[in-house]
């Protein structure tokens, strides 16, 4: 009926309620290392920065060979396995802090176990979605994750800031963590059986293995454009929001609170986007919809160079970031839906683990570009110059419809799904 929810299944809604309690978490827990490095350790910019860069830049390399790995097995034991590894490894933070023994050391080891283990639960929870939705519905299923995350995003920061002032820099370290262990319980609830692994883990890794999910991507004449354009936008988005912070909180004077509270509010537009994901879709057409939100969601960026003090500044962030957040949030669930119709299952993990570790490098790659940038001229020139490339990144996108997913995309497994993370 028209208007009624979607009922995806039971072992869905497990799956989704594991998405969601980390998606708090990590809400919750975001920007909790720069600030204990900076108030606990008394880091400066440098190691801040290094912090971020490098614990993702290494992340990602440590994940290349997680691809073929979680490939060959079953999905649901390794998303609790990288569950857990998160769970113990955000721990070790609050124990060190207790006992005096915390070190910036410490926190980069502790990015980077995160950021690898992030790859690895994403590829799993990917290939495992297509296993258990149904292809009509996986654009529904990924428009769900989608609003989840934008809505963690809404919620957490600000009641992460408010634990952090009452209770201490490592108290959303510990909510984060007991999210990741509360997410390993909900997929250990979804039940059922799982397809066998394509090939047996028994068997040695083949070096070809490392670079399939790339050959995959490059060889493909709907995902190479669109994966260029994920990596430019972005990689340019997050290259800029240092030098942001740096213009909004030193240049101009913002406090603290008006500096989250412009990037916070307009994620509501995140959840409208993907709220709207099916409906437009299914009125307009997938592709023409996504090509239009591509184009769309990279005309904003360029007016944050010319944001001023006071009131009227802030206005003018949440008014472009409102627009940049919303075609986000409509763009990225049809774009999940492409990636899984058109890959298929025996190497869907290898192509997830592809794109999530080429996006962690370049996004890494164009901060240090763009900090040394901004250090040789400034902030506002570097912020700008992003937003000028970033209005030719719609030139990356597929101009046409991709044809349909060949009948070897479909699901083999011999259980058929009653109805992501």
């Amino acid at each position: 009926m028209p208007g009624r929810r979607r009922a995806l299944g039971r072992r869905f809604g497990w799956l989704w309620a594991a998405y969601a309690v980390s998606s708090y978490g990590t809400g919750l827990g975001f920007g909790a290392f720069p600030l204990i490095a900076i108030l606990v350790l008394h880091s400066g910019p440098t190691q801040v920065a290094a912090l971020a860069a490098a614990g993702r830049a290494v992340g990602a390399v440590l994940a290349v060979p997680l691809g073929p790995w979680v490939e060959f097995r079953h999905k649901r034991p390794v998303m609790v396995a990288m569950d857990l590894t998160r769970c113990a490894a955000l721990l070790s933070v609050p124990a060190a802090f207790a006992l005096g023994l915390l070190s910036f050391a410490q926190l980069l080891l502790v990015s980077v176990v995160v950021a690898a283990a992030n790859i690895a639960f994403n590829a799993a929870s990917g290939a495992f979605l297509k296993s258990l939705v149904p292809p009509e519905d996986l654009l529904v299923a990924n428009a769900r994750f989608e609003s989840t995350m934008w809505t963690s995003t809404v919620l957490g920061p600000p009641l992460g800031g408010a634990a952090v002032g009452i209770f201490g820099p490592v108290t959303t370290v510990v909510a984060d963590a007991v999210s990741y262990l509360l997410s390993a319980l909900g997929i250990r609830a979804i039940g059922g059986t799982e397809s066998p692994p394509v090939r047996s883990g028994a068997q040695r890794l083949r070096a070809g293995d490392l670079l399939d999910g790339w050959r995959h991507i490059l060889t493909h004449p709907t995902l190479r454009p669109l994966f260029f354009n994920v990596l430019m936008v972005n990689g340019l988005i997050m290259a800029s929001e240092p030098l942001l912070a740096v213009l909004l909180l030193g240049h101009l004077g913002f406090a603290p609170w008006q500096y989250g509270l412009v990037f916070a509010a307009p994620c509501v537009g995140g959840l409208v986007g993907s709220r709207l994901a099916r409906p437009l879709a299914a009125r307009f057409g997938r592709h023409k919809v996504m090509r239009t939100a591509g184009i769309l969601r990279a005309c904003w960026p360029l007016g944050l160079a010319f944001v001023r003090p006071g009131v009227p500044g802030m206005v003018l962030i949440i008014v472009l970031q409102l627009g940049l957040v919303t075609f986000i949030g409509l763009f990225n669930p049809m774009l999940a839906t492409y990636r899984l119709e058109h890959t298929a299952p025996d190497r869907v993990a290898r192509t997830l683990t592809a794109w999530s570790v080429s996006t962690s490098a370049s996004i890494a790659a164009l901060t240090a570009l763009w900090g040394l940038l901004g250090a040789l001229t400034s902030p506002r020139i570097a912020i700008a110059a992003a937003g000028v490339l970033l209005l030719a990144s719609p030139l990356l996108l597929p101009r046409r419809a991709p044809t349909p997913a060949p009948l070897l995309d479909a699901d083999p497994g011999p259980e058929p799904a009653p109805t992501r993370a």
